[in-house]
């Protein structure tokens, strides 16, 4: 029987998941554990290029429903090609963003109606869901001061919105939390990196 494990970050920007998936990547290799860390949307060679036409700052506007499409459209070639063969091979999948990043960005953050989404998802998905989902926490004005600091370029369609968007998709998340407390653990995001990273390997532990 496989162990195979599908493990998702989430969270809004400069929470830190990039930093976590790395590290969880890391833990595992340690316990000798195949894995595979990923991120959406993109992760394979054409979902990247949707990527490019979710984030690029363009002059034509992207309405939330098409933003929604195309974050589903890269998520179905992610899921064909890399993260349903890998977990196929035994491997474990640390994707940063899947579903729960749709329903809190453009479901809460958009205003882009539930059930459009979860038609998507049962769509696209089918049964499949994270065993684990890994939602780093906090103020969207600490996550956003973070991701503003690093920047090389000019900030993205995501990472030029404002404060009270970002508030709504906190929220979001939060509230997806609630429903769902036996999958999500919410981590203190603005807490020290080793104490992140301490409550990442405990829930690992538990995992494995």
């Amino acid at each position: 029987m496989s162990m195979a494990r599908f493990l998702t970050l989430e969270g809004i920007e400069g929470a830190g998941k990039s930093t976590v998936g790395k590290f969880v990547l890391g833990w595992l290799a340690r316990q000798r554990i195949p894995g595979r860390l990923t991120r959406e949307p993109g992760g394979t060679p054409l979902a990247e290029r949707v990527r490019q036409l979710v984030l690029e700052r363009g002059s034509e506007p992207l309405s939330p429903v098409a933003e929604t499409l195309l974050m589903f459209a890269a998520r179905d070639l992610h899921l064909k090609n890399l993260i349903r063969p890998a977990l196929e091979r035994g491997e474990w999948v640390i994707c940063d963003r899947f579903t729960d990043a749709t329903r809190a960005y453009q479901g809460s953050g958009r205003g882009v109606d539930a059930g459009l989404i979860e038609t998507l998802a049962g769509a696209v998905q089918g049964k499949l869901e994270p065993d684990c989902t890994l939602l780093l926490d906090l103020p969207p004005s600490v996550g956003l001061a973070r991701a503003r600091s690093r920047e090389a370029g000019p900030a993205d369609r995501f990472e030029a919105e404002t404060l009270a968007f970002f508030e709504r998709v906190r929220s979001g998340y939060l509230e997806l939390a609630r429903r769902a407390p036996r999958r999500f653990r919410v981590i203190d995001a603005s807490a020290a990196l080793a104490a992140v990273e301490a409550r990442v390997e405990a829930i690992l532990e538990d995992l494995v």
